[in-house]
C-alpha cells in the first residue's frame, strides 16, 4: 500500500481557503424546494399540506393562450376635437337659408346633437363591431362603436331633422343649396401612438396566477398520482416557497451547512487533483491554473442562478475542457470539470438537467477536440457538441411527456456552442498569465520544419535520427500511462539539441575514418559529452524554448556517469575516489514525462548496439537499464508509482521488437543460361 503524503506546504492550502470563503459567500441565502417529482408518477413523499397562503400560477400554455387573445383584440383609441363643433356652429351661422330661416336653429341643433354624441370617420373605423376609446375633457371612457356616428348616419340624422321642420320640401335641394352636405365633419380623431401603447399595456394586466390556494389545505396525498391539476399546484407552491419563504430554520445553522458543503466541495477538488497527479502541487502555476477554472465555474453557475436561470443553456461551461487540455491530461480534465460542474447542482433551479448535459457533453468533448481543434475545425467540435446536448435535453422531455418543441431552449443551447468554441482563445492569454505551455504550442514546436531542429538535422544528422525515435517510442509509452503526449513528443526532440555545439564529439554523427576522441583522454572526452546538457540548455534558451522544455534537458540523464568513459578510466587503473568528473551535473527527474524521457533516451541509444534483437535480448536490455536507473537513485523525487513503471518496461520491450524485427530475406532472381 502506498504511503500517503499529502503537501505540507502552506502556499497550497492558501487558495483552497480563499476559494472555501468566496463558496460559502455565494451559497443561496435560501432553501429550496425539497422536493422531486414529475407528471404521471406517484407521490412519494408524505401528504403535503399547504404551510402558507399561495396564488395558483398559471401554466406557460394558459399564459400565452391569454396574450394571443389579447393580441388579436386591438381598441381603438380616440381623441374629442373641439375645434370641430366651434366650426360648424360658426359655419351654421353663416349659412344663406334665404326664406327658410326657421333652418338656421335646426340645423344648429341637429349638429350639436350629432357632434356631442361623436362622429367618426368610415375610414378610421377599420371594421369595429365591438368598443373605442373616446378621450374627452381628459377622461377616456369605452363607448360601443354602435353609438357613435359615422358620416353617412350624421348626414341621416341631419335630414331627417331638416325634413321634420320642413314637411313639403325636397330635402336634397335643400342639401345642394345651402351647402349642408359639406358641413359635417368628424369630430372623434383616431390616435394611432395612443393606440399601440394601450395594447402593448393591456398585456401588462395579464395577471401570472389563477386564484389562490389557502393554508391548511391539502396539495397533494402521499401515493397520489401526481395529475396536470397537481403538478401545477406544487409548481406554483415551490415558486412561492423558492422566491419568498426559502430557509426558515435558525440562520446559524444555514451558514454552518454552507461551510461544510463549501468544505466538501474544495476537499474533492483537492483530492482530485491528489489523486490525478501530486506533481501539479510543485508546479504552482498550473495548480493555480486549475483552481482559477473551478471558481470561474462555481462563480457563473452563482450569477446566472441570480439574473436568469434560463441563461444556464447558453453559458459555455465547455470552456472548462478546452480550457484545461491545453495544458492538462485527460484524466485530469476529466475530474476537475466533474468537479467544477458540481456547483451548477447547487445553484441551479433545474441542477441535475444541466449536471448531466453538461457532463455528458463535456465528457464527448474530451474525446472529439483532439481530432477538431484547429482552425474552422473547432466548429465541427461546436456542431457535435450542441448535437450530444440537445440529444440529452430532448431526452428530459421525453420523460417529462412533451410533445412539442422548446426552440428558444434549443437556440440557447446552439448559442452556448458557439461560445464556446468563439471563446478558446482566451488560453492563450491564460498560457501568458500562468507562464504555461499549451498543447498547440506544443505541437508548433515539435514540427520538424523549426529552424532549430532544422539545425539539429543539418548539423548533427545522427542526432536527429535518435532524436525521432526516442520520439515515437516515448510517444507509445506515454500514451500506455496516461502521460502528456505532446509534451513528451516535443521534448523528446528538443533533449539533445545541445550536441549541434559539438556534433563529431558523438558517435552518430562521426565521419567515417574521424575518431573525436582518439587523441583524448577519458576525463577530457567525459567532459566533452557532459557538456552538451549545458549546452543544450543555453541553446534552447537562447531560441526562446519553454522552461518546461529546458528541464527536460536538464533531468534526460540526472545524474548518472558517462558510462563508457567511466569505465575506460577505471579499467586503465584509474583513481575510483577521483570521479567526479565523469557524472553528469544535471537535475534528477521529478515528473512522469521526465522518466520517462529518461528511459526511452537510454533505452533507444543502447537498442543499436545489440547484435540480436531477440525478445529475450530485449528484455533484459530494458530491464537492466531500467532497474539501472532505479538502483542509482535517478528516480527518487518521481511522482511514477510501480505500477507505471511496468507498465513502462513492457510498453518499451514491445516496441523495440516491432522496430527491429527479423524481415524477409528477398530470393535472388536466376538468369536463364
Amino acid at each position: 500500500m502506498e504511503k500517503i503524503n499529502f503537501p505540507r506546504k502552506f502556499k497550497v492550502y492558501l487558495p483552497l481557503i480563499i476559494i472555501l470563503i468566496l463558496l460559502v459567500f455565494l451559497m443561496p441565502r435560501s432553501s429550496r424546494f425539497g422536493y422531486d417529482y414529475k407528471k404521471g408518477t406517484p407521490w412519494k413523499y408524505e401528504t403535503l399540506i399547504a404551510q402558507f397562503d399561495f396564488p395558483i400560477l398559471k401554466t406557460e400554455e394558459q399564459y400565452q393562450r391569454e396574450l394571443e387573445n389579447a393580441g388579436s383584440h386591438v381598441i381603438p383609441y380616440y381623441r374629442y376635437d373641439a375645434k370641430v363643433d366651434t366650426k360648424g356652429a360658426e359655419a351654421v351661422a353663416a349659412m344663406d337659408f334665404d326664406t327658410l330661416e326657421v333652418l338656421r336653429q335646426v340645423t344648429a341643433d341637429a349638429l350639436s346633437h350629432i357632434y356631442s354624441i361623436g362622429v367618426i370617420s368610415t375610414s378610421t373605423l377599420q371594421e369595429q363591431t365591438g368598443v373605442i376609446y373616446v378621450q374627452k375633457d381628459r377622461r377616456a371612457v369605452k363607448v360601443p362603436v354602435s353609438e357613435v356616428y359615422t358620416l353617412d348616419n350624421a348626414y341621416r340624422i341631419m335630414k331627417e331633422r331638416i325634413a321634420e321642420a320642413c314637411p313639403g320640401y325636397d330635402v336634397d335641394s335643400i342639401y345642394a343649396a345651402t351647402g349642408l352636405g359639406k358641413l359635417v365633419e368628424p369630430n372623434l380623431v383616431f390616435d394611432q401612438q395612443t393606440t399601440d401603447l394601450v395594447h402593448e399595456e393591456s398585456y401588462d394586466h395579464i395577471s401570472r396566477t389563477q386564484g389562490v390556494m389557502r393554508s391548511g389545505l391539502v396539495i397533494v396525498s402521499q401515493g397520489e398520482m401526481v395529475t396536470a391539476e397537481i403538478e401545477q399546484l406544487l409548481n406554483s407552491y415551490k415558486a412561492e416557497f423558492d422566491s419568498n419563504v426559502g430557509y426558515m430554520g435558525p440562520r446559524p445553522l444555514q451558514w454552518t451547512g454552507n461551510v461544510l458543503i463549501s468544505f466538501f466541495l474544495v476537499l474533492l477538488l483537492f483530492l482530485a487533483i491528489y489523486y490525478c497527479n501530486t506533481s501539479i502541487f510543485e508546479e504552482y502555476n498550473k495548480y493555480l491554473y486549475l483552481l482559477m477554472v473551478f471558481l470561474l465555474s462555481a462563480v457563473g453557475s452563482s450569477v446566472v442562478a441570480n439574473i436568469d436561470p434560463s441563461l444556464f443553456y447558453m453559458m459555455p461551461f465547455l470552456l472548462i475542457v478546452f480550457y484545461q487540455l491545453a495544458f492538462f491530461t485527460r484524466r485530469m480534465v476529466f475530474s476537475v470539470y466533474f468537479i467544477s460542474l458540481l456547483p451548477m447542482l447547487i445553484f441551479a433551479p433545474n441542477g441535475m438537467e444541466l449536471f448531466v448535459i453538461y457532463l455528458v457533453a463535456g465528457t464527448v468533448g474530451i474525446l472529439v477536440f483532439e481530432y477538431f481543434n484547429k482552425g474552422w475545425l473547432q466548429f465541427v467540435t461546436a456542431l457535435i457538441l450542441f448535437v450530444v446536448m440537445v440529444m440529452v435535453w430532448f431526452a428530459f422531455r421525453l420523460v417529462e411527456g412533451m410533445t412539442t418543441a422548446d426552440y428558444r431552449t434549443i437556440l440557447d443551447i446552439a448559442f452556448g456552442a458557439v461560445l464556446s468554441v468563439a471563446g478558446y482563445p482566451l488560453v492563450y492569454l491564460f498560457e501568458k498569465m500562468f507562464r504555461l505551455v499549451s498543447t498547440s504550442k506544443l505541437v508548433d514546436l515539435s514540427d520538424t520544419s523549426n529552424p532549430l531542429l532544422r539545425m539539429l538535422a543539418d548539423k548533427a544528422p545522427g542526432t536527429f535520427q535518435h532524436s525521432l525515435q526516442v520520439m515515437n517510442l516515448a510517444d507509445a509509452v506515454g500514451r500506455a500511462v496516461d502521460a502528456n503526449v505532446p509534451l513528451i513528443r516535443t521534448a523528446a526532440l528538443y533533449h539533445d539539441v545541445g550536441k549541434i555545439a559539438n556534433p563529431q564529439c558523438f558517435t552518430e554523427n562521426e565521419t567515417p575514418g574521424v575518431k573525436f576522441h582518439a587523441e583524448l583522454t577519458p576525463k577530457e572526452s567525459a567532459h566533452e559529452i557532459i557538456r552538451h546538457v549545458s549546452d543544450g540548455v543555453a541553446l534552447a534558451q537562447k531560441h526562446g524554448l519553454p522552461e518546461i522544455i529546458c528541464d527536460f534537458i536538464r533531468t534526460h540523464h540526472g545524474t548518472t556517469p558517462a558510462a563508457y568513459f567511466l569505465n575506460t578510466y577505471l579499467n586503465a587503473g584509474g583513481d575510483p575516489d577521483d570521479v567526479a568528473d565523469f557524472y553528469y551535473d544535471g537535475v534528477r527527474p521529478t515528473t512522469k514525462e521526465q522518466v520517462i524521457l529518461m528511459f526511452c533516451d537510454a533505452v533507444e541509444a543502447a537498442s543499436r548496439a545489440l547484435k540480436d534483437y531477440s525478445p529475450e535480448n530485449i528484455s533484459a536490455l530494458v530491464d537492466r537499464i531500467v532497474d539501472g536507473k532505479i538502483a542509482d537513485g535517478q528516480l527518487v523525487d518521481a511522482e511514477v508509482s510501480l505500477k507505471e513503471i511496468a507498465t513502462i518496461k513492457e510498453t518499451m520491450k514491445s516496441y523495440i521488437q516491432q522496430m527491429y524485427h527479423s524481415r524477409v530475406a528477398y530470393p535472388k532472381r536466376r538468369r536463364n543460361a
